[in-house]
């Protein structure tokens, strides 16, 4: 790559689906969901260093699904989840495709299956 391509690569616009494309960071998003969490609280809940801590969670704050507060001294992550209305939103038209297929397999399989005959009658 030559540098003007690093720099582009480099200052790419990052999204919701690259956010939770990672375990690791869906975990994160799931630790700090109900409460804020400290950067200590996060990182203990993880085998990794905090420094790889620190990539995911500027990661998920340029994605906009999280934002840090300074209290203090420390520094608290809070979750933003309204930009998973992104993701549930693109889900939603799958559904809504895959419903409508298997509803039409449904019927033509109730159409062309041969129909059950009663017992006791021939």
């Amino acid at each position: 790559m030559n540098y003007f391509a690093t720099k582009r690569f480099h200052f790419m616009r990052r999204d919701v689906f690259q956010a939770i494309a990672d375990p690791t960071r869906r975990e994160i998003i799931s630790l700090i969901a109900h409460q804020s969490l400290n950067v200590n609280a996060v990182a203990g809940n993880f085998d990794v260093s905090r420094t790889a801590i620190y990539k995911h969670v500027k990661i998920l704050t340029e994605c906009g699904l999280i934002v840090i507060k300074q209290q203090g001294r420390e520094r608290f992550y809070e979750a933003q989840l309204e930009k998973l209305h992104e993701v549930s939103d693109w889900v939603g038209q799958y559904r809504q495709f895959w419903n409508a297929r298997l509803d039409a397999l449904e019927k033509y399989l109730n159409e062309t299956r041969p129909k059950e005959k009663k017992p006791g009658r021939r």
